[in-house]
């Protein structure tokens, strides 16, 4: 049996990018190991609401059958134009020396004899810049502890590229950045692997639902994970029940593989 680390910018991330492989990973007789980058506080980490968010990773991955969690100490950076000073008590991710997070995440890889290191695409999927700071983090913790297999998360670009068109054809759709949208995920041409995970789908959902600050949180952000949760299972797996992945040392347009051990 295999030790996987799947490393990710927030928490919930780990349950709509990998929580069906982990699932799927962990009922097959697997190690899984969570590794979250950031606690989701934008303010300094004091208080009740400074572990909300960690508190419902640790739930989230009971339920995904990981055997562990572990946060790397940073905060959140924020996503769009403005990126905030750093808290009184912590450095925001991406502004996070590159060498000192990936000794922190290589410890972590060390200590789990990990054999496989999942993190995400170069565009960090939709550009978030923690999530493009996991891709080079992940990449150089790699190195760093020696694990030879990372298979990066991420989405075929066409289809969610469609989707996005026809929302904004259909006035549901205010901000649109073609730009943003042209270069996000990955193309299906570099996609190795498409794991199927309708199976767990019940257990993603579940996941996802004990991350109740986003789910039920104030303004519309929350609206699509609220809605998700709110799918039964049948629906939820046929929107949800594939997870993708690349893998940057295979051969592109080749055999895609259904799992990653």
């Amino acid at each position: 049996m295999s030790t996987i680390v799947a490393f990710h910018a927030h928490p919930d991330d780990e349950a709509l990018l990998t929580g069906g492989t982990l699932a799927r990973l962990a009922a097959e007789g697997h190690r899984t190991v969570i590794v979250v980058a950031c606690d989701g506080v934008m303010g300094e980490a004091t208080g009740e609401e400074a572990t909300r968010r960690l508190d419902e990773l640790r739930a989230s991955a009971r339920v995904l059958g990981a055997a562990r969690t572990a946060h790397l100490g940073y905060a959140d950076s924020g996503h769009g134009p403005l990126f905030f000073p750093d808290p009184a008590d912590r450095v925001r991710f991406a502004r996070a020396p590159l060498e000192q997070a990936a000794a922190r995440l290589a410890e972590i890889l060390h200590e789990e004899s990990a054999d496989v290191l999942l993190s995400y695409d170069p565009n960090g999927g939709y550009g978030h810049r923690d999530h493009v700071r996991v891709h080079e983090v992940a990449a150089r913790a790699a190195e760093l502890a020696g694990v030879r297999r990372v298979l990066q998360a991420t989405a075929p670009r066409e289809p969610i590229a469609r989707a996005v068109n026809a929302l904004r054809l259909l006035g549901l759709l205010r901000r649109y950045d073609p730009a943003a949208i042209a270069t996000a995920y990955s193309p299906r041409a570099a996609i190795t692997h498409r794991v199927d995970v309708r199976r767990f789908a019940g257990a993603k959902r579940a996941a996802l639902a004990c991350h109740v600050s986003q789910v039920r949180g104030p303004g519309r952000a929350a609206l699509p994970l609220r809605l998700l949760v709110r799918l039964p299972s049948p629906v939820f797996g046929l929107l949800l029940g594939r997870e993708w992945y690349v893998d940057p040392g295979a051969v592109a347009g080749g055999f895609i593989r259904d799992t990653i051990v």
